[in-house]
């Protein structure tokens, strides 16, 4: 069994049998979430959210069932088309993940959601600058307590650095993924928790 048919066929089976997917791969690319989640759509679900869960931040992708009548139209379509709950899927080519010509800008679209919505749940900004200024303070304190000001010292100094630095790297990359989005039609919005997220402009063709 090829890698992506270890990718396609828990997906079938999930699309067969579930109201809700998810889809966790800890090794996987994110065009690998985006075809999945690409396939997945073409099937009568839509891309709801990613999750990072765990000390590494292992990425969680959810879809839902999507009830409109255009997408359940497109479901039986598909359906229709690729009787065999194997393959071929819809957008792909035979026997891998990647994506047609016709396909590729939809595929690449729902990528960058799911890349936005990842960085966004990697870079919790009041977490981040609570740990910036409470590490210093933590390290100081363990110095004053423990004499070892050579080691804590540059710890107070370089945590706060390092934190920041992060959190302006990420800012940069979602602003980037923004951009994109932006410029392919997509509308910004907050969701009920808060979080600015972006909606597609429309659903993807049959």
């Amino acid at each position: 069994m090829s890698l992506a048919d270890r990718h396609i066929t828990p997906l079938m089976r999930q699309i067969a049998t579930q109201e809700t997917i998810e889809l966790v791969h800890p090794f996987a690319e994110w065009q690998t979430f985006g075809a999945l989640a690409y396939i997945a759509e073409c099937y009568g679900f839509r891309y709801a959210d990613v999750r990072l869960v765990g000390k590494h931040k292992i990425a969680h992708i959810h879809l839902v069932r999507d009830t409109s009548p255009q997408a359940q139209q497109r479901a039986a379509a598909n359906t229709a088309a690729f009787p065999d709950p194997g393959r071929p899927v819809p957008g792909m080519y035979l026997g891998s993940l990647t994506p047609v010509p016709e396909a590729q800008a939809d595929v690449d679209l729902v990528t960058t959601l799911i890349r936005y919505d990842a960085a966004g749940a990697a870079a919790n900004r009041k977490q981040l600058l609570a740990m910036a200024w409470a590490g210093p303070l933590l390290f100081l304190l363990l110095a004053l307590l423990t004499g070892k000001y050579a080691v804590l010292l540059p710890l107070a100094v370089l945590t706060p650095a390092f934190l920041l630095g992060a959190l302006r790297i990420n800012s940069t990359r979602r602003a980037t993924l923004a951009e994109r989005l932006l410029a392919a039609g997509c509308t910004r919005m907050r969701d009920e928790a808060g979080r600015e997220r972006f909606v597609r402009p429309v659903t993807y063709a049959v």
